[in-house]
C-alpha cells in the first residue's frame, strides 16, 4: 500500500474512523535522554484537527499519561473525540485531564519503586532508570555497556517480585502483570468504528498491529503504519502495509489526512 492509497482508505469516511498513533519515535523524535522528548512543532495541532474531523482520534503511548498531557499541551482538557493513553494501556486521561489508572494495576505500584530503587543502588551508574509510577524503564542508549547487566536485572526483578519484563529498543521496562498493552488499547479504541490506523515504531507497537489485523478479519478497513528509522525493528516494518520515514513524514501523513477530510 502506498501513502497515497492510505490516505484514500482513511479519508473516505472520517465520522466511521479511528486514527491512532504512538509518541516516541512516531510524533516525537528519539532522543538521548527520555525526559526530553517531545512532539515536533505542529504535532498537537495535528492532532486537534484531526479531533475535529475524525470519528476519534488517539494517541497510544508507553509514556505517563501525565507527560503526554503537558508534552500535548492538555493539561486544561481533552477535546472532544481525542483519547490519550498512557503506559501502554495502565493509564488514560480523563476529560478534564485527570489521569484514570487501569483497574488491578494501582497495586502493583510499590514493588515497581523497588525494582527502580534497587536499579539506582546497583545498576551501572550510566544506565538510565526512568521512573513511570506504575512502570520503570531502564535505559542503555547511552550506555551500550550496561545492556547485559539491565536485561539480567529485569529477568530476576520480575521473578522475584512478580513483575513483567518487556524489551523495546535499546531498553528493558517492568510493568505490573496485567493484561494490558498497546494491543488492547487499540482494540478498545477501535470497536465500534469501520476504519482504523495506527502508526509506530517499535516492538511495543505490534500488538496494536495484531489488534488491528483483528479488526480487519472483524470486516473492518485497517491501515498498519510503521516509521522507519536505524533503529526500527524489521518485524514492525514487515507487519506494516504502509511505511514513512521518521516522525517528520508522520506529521505530513497527518496534515494531508485533515485536508483530505476537510480538516
Amino acid at each position: 500500500m502506498t501513502p497515497e492509497e492510505a490516505l484514500a482508505v482513511l479519508a473516505d469516511r472520517p465520522e466511521a474512523t479511528c486514527v491512532v498513533t504512538d509518541f516516541d519515535g512516531t510524533l516525537s523524535p528519539i532522543v538521548a535522554r527520555p525526559e526530553d522528548a517531545a512532539p515536533l512543532p505542529g504535532a498537537p495541532e495535528a492532532l486537534g484537527r484531526l479531533a475535529g474531523r475524525f470519528g476519534r482520534v488517539a494517541v497510544v503511548s508507553g509514556r505517563p499519561a501525565t507527560f503526554l498531557s503537558e508534552r500535548l499541551g492538555l493539561a486544561g482538557g481533552v477535546p472532544d473525540h481525542l483519547f490519550v493513553v498512557g503506559l501502554y494501556g495502565l493509564e488514560s486521561l480523563g476529560p478534564h485531564g485527570e489521569v484514570v489508572v487501569a483497574p488491578d494495576a494501582e497495586q502493583w505500584r510499590d514493588a515497581v519503586a523497588l525494582a527502580a530503587d534497587e536499579a539506582e543502588a546497583d545498576g551501572p551508574a550510566e544506565m538510565g532508570v526512568e521512573r513511570k509510577g506504575l512502570t520503570v524503564t531502564l535505559h542503555w542508549r547511552r550506555a551500550p555497556g550496561a545492556e547485559g547487566w539491565a536485561k539480567d536485572f529485569a529477568e530476576r526483578a520480575a521473578g522475584r517480585l512478580g513483575l513483567a519484563a518487556h524489551l523495546a529498543r535499546a531498553s528493558v521496562e517492568l510493568r505490573p502483570p496485567v493484561a494490558v498493552d498497546k494491543g488492547t488499547a487499540v482494540e478498545s479504541l477501535v470497536a465500534g468504528f469501520e476504519v482504523a490506523c495506527f502508526a509506530g515504531d517499535d516492538l511495543g507497537d505490534l500488538p496494536a498491529f495484531a489488534a488491528l489485523d483483528r479488526f480487519a478479519a472483524g470486516g473492518g478497513r485497517a491501515v498498519k503504519v510503521g516509521v522507519r528509522s536505524s533503529e526500527a525493528p524489521s518485524e514492525l516494518l514487515a507487519a506494516a502495509d504502509v511505511t514513512v520515514d521518521g516522525p517528520q513524514e508522520v506529521l505530513a501523513l497527518l496534515g494531508q489526512l485533515a485536508e483530505r477530510a476537510g480538516g
